[in-house]
């Protein structure tokens, strides 16, 4: 009973305790010291300030750091401040922090489309922009828009009460901060920034100097550390107004920075940080008195890739190497035709672009993407926006909806009559590609094998445009592939399709085009390369994917481990698929792609495809491979446009296929040194 007592007693002192205390503080702030606080108050401004938080890092499969952010710091100048009453020597602090920027050697922020030196003119290269900046200006103060570059000078001067004593040089730098001050209010625009990126050198300077209107912001600059891959990474930049509309309780703001394209917009729920905020209290003089943390900024997460940058870096050269070979060799055929015959040598047309993509068979991850010509921001990526039809690379779908409705076996022979006579009724006998001569009698391995055109004519005219379709598919064609890019899903030509692109019925003319790949479809070059990699599983199709894993800030925890996903499993329960991928490895021993793989070190199974276009263009060319052939590791898809044919592709994969079975220690990987462990 007592200890109890005893351990009421304390706690009952103890609330007393605490209590006082409060008391106490009360009493002091509002009768004790009252008058203190109040004056202090009243002299003191208080600003909340955003703390940008750090996006967080991409980084390729094997650890090696692609993008990440930077420190930077801009120096900023407080209009207001600048204009206080108690600040009588403004014009100085700015041209003091001008000369101090231009003995560091730093740029800084100065549109006024005038010289810097008298006589002063009217810069000869002002932009639109600064035109149309000056003339809102000058429409704001009612001064003659037609008004002379000294006049205006002499009118700036009086306007910002420049001193008679203060050089014509120094003027134009001081008008210059200056006017770019005022004319943030006039166009209501974002704040001021008077340097960016400044070296630490710079900041000490003015914190030393303690130039009340001028502060330094801490900020993040995005780096990226390859020339490589930005068609996957992408680009960051200011939130628009759409995004920010749609996501109003996730903590952006209107100066947010985020992911624009790319793997920086695929990402951006994982790389994003969430902004700090400081509150700082300015005396009158605008000197920081006190510095209040109202909540810390949280660095983002970081993302690893499933690309492989050394085999990425590959790729891209392998794809714009052999695209200027094919560009090459086409204009050297040309000259020697035209000194064969006598005549002046014709300006061909040349390849003008392409895609390939290498992916995992059985996890969809994709190793590399390349899209040619290289990455610009008012270009698409070819991987995965741009469509093609994919050729004769498309013949296994046919063979194997021709097998699985029972109009043709694995024994089926079909004899190659050059023309496809069926519908010469009509005025249409499309040809085999080796017409005049012919294959001969063939089974679906030899048609895949030699390509025959004949063979899937009459395949495609035997089963129908409903089954090649659905089977097309069941390989993922028309629709989402799954990868976390902004993505071009194409058509698989049907009647539905076609009525609802071209509004127009379907003829047995277009089953015998669709059937050899062409007619309406058109697939992006990821969307094939899934397909083939499909085949090699023997009907497994895996999501596509170009997310490995994700971080924390500091790489000590895994917050998202992807896994493959199997998305569709196409029935081979009569044991067809073997036939299908014995017919690719034909294509590259004995087949269209005979001469490119012969002696090459590692068993092959591909498809040529040559897209047929009118005669006044060169035909778009199509390539798929996987490999090993018995034990399928990467699949490949190259496509080119006016690319000619797809054999003329080979080299483009062979060189892909080199550098992936290269030895570990032959590739270029700089891992990050905080990778963690999985």
């Amino acid at each position: 009973m007592t200890l109890k007592f005893t351990r009421l007693a304390f706690i009952f002192l103890l609330i007393f305790a605490m209590a006082a205390g409060f008391i106490y503080v009360i009493y002091d702030l509002t009768v004790v010291d009252a008058e203190s606080y109040v004056i202090q108050s009243a002299g003191s401004v208080a600003t909340v300030e955003t703390i940008p938080s750090a996006r967080g890092a991409i980084l390729d499969r094997n650890g090696t750091l692609l993008a990440s952010d930077r420190t930077v710091y801009s120096v900023t100048i407080s209009r207001s401040r600048l204009l206080e009453e108690s600040l009588e020597d403004r014009n100085s602090i700015v041209l003091s922090l001008i000369r101090a920027a231009i003995d560091n050697g730093i740029d800084y922020n100065d549109s006024f489309p005038v010289t810097m030196s008298a006589p002063f003119q009217y810069t000869a290269l002002r932009t639109e922009r600064q035109e149309s900046r000056l003339a809102k200006f000058l429409e704001r103060y009612h001064v003659d828009p037609d008004i002379s570059a000294p006049d205006l000078m002499s009118w700036m001067r009086k306007h910002y009460d420049i001193s008679f004593t203060t050089s014509s040089e120094d003027a134009r730098r001081i008008i210059g901060v200056r006017y770019e001050l005022e004319l943030r209010i006039v166009i209501n625009t974002t704040d001021y920034v008077f340097a960016s990126d400044v070296p630490v050198d710079f900041v000490t300077y003015i914190k030393e100097e303690r130039l009340s209107p001028v502060s330094v912001t801490v900020a993040t600059k995005r780096e990226y550390h390859t020339d490589y891959a930005r068609h996957i990474l992408g680009t960051v930049g200011y939130i628009s107004k759409e995004f920010l509309d749609a996501h109003p309780d996730e903590g952006y703001t209107i100066n947010s920075i985020v992911g624009k394209s790319g793997a920086e917009s695929g990402f951006e729920e994982y790389l994003r940080g969430i902004d700090g905020s400081v509150r700082t209290y300015r005396d009158k003089n605008g000197n920081v008195t006190d510095i209040e943390m109202i909540s810390e900024p949280k660095a983002g997460g970081n993302v690893y890739l499933t690309i492989d940058s050394s085999l990425q870096k590959s790729t891209e050269d392998a794809l714009s190497t052999g695209i200027a070979q094919l560009n090459t060799d086409r204009d050297n055929e040309e000259l020697a035709k035209a000194i064969e015959e006598n005549r002046e040598p014709r300006t061909l047309e040349h390849a003008e672009g392409g895609a390939a993509v290498v992916v995992k068979v059985g996890t969809g991850e994709v190793l590399s993407m390349a899209s040619y010509p290289d990455y610009d921001v008012s270009m698409w990526n070819r991987a995965v926006q741009g469509t093609y039809e994919p050729g004769s690379t498309f013949k296994m779908v046919t063979a194997l909806a021709g097998l699985n409705m029972h109009k043709i076996t694995p024994e089926t022979r079909i004899y190659d009559e050059g023309e496809f006579t069926e519908y010469k009724e009509y005025f249409y006998t499309p040809r085999c590609w080796i017409y005049p001569g012919s294959h001969g009698s063939l089974d679906v391995i030899g048609a895949l094998e030699n390509s025959c055109n004949y063979f899937f004519y009459q395949v495609a005219d035997d089963t129908g445009i409903t089954a090649i379709a659905n089977t097309a598919a069941e390989f993922g064609f028309g629709q989402k592939s799954g990868i976390e890019l902004d993505e071009n899903i194409g058509v698989v030509a049907s009647r539905e399709s076609k009525r609802e692109i071209l509004n127009d019925g379907w003829y047995d003319a277009d089953t015998l085009q669709a059937g050899i790949g062409q007619s309406i479809h058109q697939f992006n070059p990821l969307q094939i390369a899934n397909y083939c990699a499909t085949i090699a599983t023997g009907g497994k199709r895996y999501s596509a994917t170009i997310l490995d894993y994700v971080t924390t800030a500091d790489y000590s925890a895994t917050l998202v481990d992807k896994q493959p996903e199997l998305v569709h499993i196409i029935d081979d329960s009569e044991g067809y698929f073997p036939i299908i991928q014995k017919g690719m490895e034909a294509v590259a021993k004995t087949g269209t792609a005979r001469s490119a793989f012969r002696g090459f070190p590692i068993s092959v199974a591909c498809k040529t495809g040559t897209v047929q276009s009118d005669s006044t263009s060169v035909n778009n060319a199509v390539f798929v491979c996987y490999a090993p052939a018995d034990n399928p590791e990467i699949a490949i898809a190259v496509v080119v446009e006016k690319g000619g044919s797809g054999s003329s592709l080979t080299t483009i994969a062979k060189d892909i296929l080199t550098a992936y079975f290269s030895t570990v220690s032959e590739r270029e990987t700089v891992p990050y040194e905080n990778t963690p462990v999985r």
